[in-house]
């Protein structure tokens, strides 16, 4: 595991484009020697437009995800985005439990309006799979301090599950009613005692429990857990955590602010807390909804995209779920209509349980997966902190990072050797952020290296091309904060139209999108080498120049087919 790499202050960039060829129509089939003539004589990365972006530049122009991204985002409605972020808010939805479910079936009952399973080409289904452990729901809690001669007070507490304090159950926590006197200190447990720390509950739950604790509260956050407004909003945040299915232990999390109520009520002269909490476990299985706009040339071959209803957040991710479905519900319509043609692969939605989603599905279909694409945290206002960002897929800046590249605060971890495979997805969705910057009016962005932690990464043990749009750094994430009011409609159609483009820049590519796609590439070719070359960083240089030539060919496959004869390796070189 690599150390965890602080995010440097962030600067609006340049976006940077090829030369001022004309680039070459989509409906257009070039001629090969004359691409590969174009890409070669571009003699240095030229500004092309003006776009806020941290990280390479792309050529701008008509093709590729540009074919898309002008109908896509007309036709995304931002009510019926917000609608269903405001249906998904209100539940917890921990995995398989009745609020996941119902979630679920709105989606579902979504899709059926659109055409989906009523429509040859539009399937629908629902995949199952047994739980080793039941579906969780909390019902009630409530965390009573008495401090010694005080007034007792109510800290926390919830009767329904859209009460902002629900978060103040892990996942799979037990019902519970204890009671007992506050230790502030794993040093200052006695048996009988509960324990109130600002660490998570798995760090000290064995200790705790060896030492006869009764229950544990925890004001843990993360660091990039910080308002940046300055307003200390945070100190009112309730972290979102899920413990082990055989935990027994009692507990509870809790603000930071009441963690400063119990620590001052103890100094004053000590102080109790009574814990109850009701929850429900119920044998239910594990539903996962996959929709599919079928193909019409290649439908064996599939473009996926996963979004996960797990977790009780409005950013996470209840926008990236309403943002997946009003986009395949508005693609619907514009293939129905004829303003987009049916795309040669077929292009395929999944919602259900982060990671299980994408195994259940790659696990049941008989399509090939050509990419994937995870819709994680999609909407998010910029008041939580967060931008849009792009998480490419591994490469060598994965394992050496330059400028422009930084990791955010999530943090950097080393990729096995066989994910770093080439590849010109990146290319292609950051061509498609480009290009809904320009019909949104600007759009703040940035990419980055990979980092892990949805669903690309299932894409990418098997093999497949993946990548995942995402927002960070949003102070709210995981959190009781993260609430309908920090969801902004127009940054989840900024974000859905974008990696929508690129589900369908890859499942209906076409040989002029070759010229704009080898462009970009070399531009991003040049600023890696550079930035390698400044430092004498020789290895990630040939890394790079490697993994750029295994790029070119891949882009090639793609828009001009696997029957395309590949140059001499000497012709691609920069």
């Amino acid at each position: 595991m690599r150390p965890r790499v602080p995010r440097s202050r962030r600067a609006a960039l340049v976006l940077v484009g090829g030369a001022a060829a004309l680039l070459v129509a989509c409906e257009t089939t070039p001629d090969l020697e004359e691409l590969l003539q174009a890409r070669d004589t571009i003699d240095s990365a030229e500004p092309a437009v003006d776009l806020d972006h941290r990280g390479p530049g792309v050529a701008m122009g008509d093709s590729g995800p540009a074919r898309f991204a002008g109908p896509l985002f007309d036709a995304f409605r931002t009510k019926r985005a917000m609608d269903t972020v405001r249906f998904a808010d209100p539940y917890f939805r921990a995995p398989a439990s009745p609020g996941y479910d119902a979630v679920l079936d709105h989606v579902e009952s979504t899709l059926k309006g659109a055409g989906f399973g009523s429509h040859p080409r539009l399937e629908l289904k629902i995949l199952e799979r047994e739980r080793s452990h039941p579906a969780w729901t909390p019902k009630r809690a409530k965390l009573r301090l008495k401090p010694d001669g005080g007034e007792p007070a109510t800290l926390h507490a919830f009767e329904v599950e859209n009460d902002r304090d629900r978060t103040m159950l892990p996942v799979n926590v037990r019902s519970c009613s204890v009671e007992g006197p506050v230790a502030l200190h794993l040093a200052d447990l006695e048996p009988g005692s509960i324990l109130v720390t600002d660490a998570s509950a798995r760090q000290v739950l064995k200790r705790a429990k060896a030492k006869g604790a009764v229950a544990i509260v925890s004001s843990s956050l993360f660091p990039f857990n910080v308002d940046p407004s300055g307003r200390e909003r945070h100190l009112d945040a309730i972290q979102f955590r899920e413990l082990a299915p055989d935990t027994e232990m009692p507990v509870c999390q809790i603000s930071p602010a009441s963690h400063e109520l119990i620590r001052e009520a103890v100094e004053a002269g000590g102080a109790h807390l009574a814990f109850e909490a009701e929850v429900e476990f119920e044998e239910r299985p594990l539903r996962t909804l996959v929709a599919t706009i079928v193909g019409a040339k290649r439908p064996h071959e599939a473009v996926a995209i996963s979004s996960h209803i797990q977790e009780p957040g409005a950013c996470d991710n209840a926008s990236g779920i309403a943002g997946l479905l009003e986009g395949a519900r508005s693609l619907a319509g514009l293939l129905d209509e004829g303003q987009l043609s049916w795309p040669d692969r077929s292009v395929v939605f999944i919602w259900g349980d982060e990671f299980r989603q994408t195994e259940m599905w790659l696990e049941s279909t008989s399509r090939t997966p050509v990419a994937g694409i995870s819709s994680d945290m999609t909407g998010q206002s910029r008041d939580t902190g967060a931008i849009a960002l792009l998480e490419r897929h591994p490469d060598p800046g994965a394992q050496s990072v330059l400028p422009p590249d930084e990791h955010t605060p999530w943090g950097a971890y080393d990729p096995k050797d066989e994910y770093i495979f080439p590849n010109g997805l990146s290319v292609i969705a950051r061509c498609a952020m480009a290009d809904v910057s320009v019909h949104a009016g600007g759009w703040t962005t940035a990419d980055h290296p990979w980092e892990g932690g949805s669903d690309h990464d299932v894409y990418i043990k098997m093999g497949v091309p993946a990548v995942l749009f995402w927002h960070f750094t949003d102070f709210t994430y995981h959190t009781s904060l993260d609430r309908v009011e920090f969801v902004d409609p127009e940054e989840m159609r900024r974000t859905g139209t974008a990696l929508l483009a690129t589900a369908l820049a890859m499942a209906d590519p076409r040989p002029g999108d070759l010229d704009r796609y080898l462009r970009s590439l070399q531009i991003e070719e040049e600023v890696r080498v550079d930035a390698a070359s400044a430092v004498e960083l020789l290895e990630n240089v040939e890394a790079w120049k490697s993994w750029s030539y295994g790029a070119r060919m891949w882009l090639r496959t793609q828009c001009l087919g696997p029957e395309a004869e590949a140059p001499p390796k000497h012709e691609e070189g920069r």
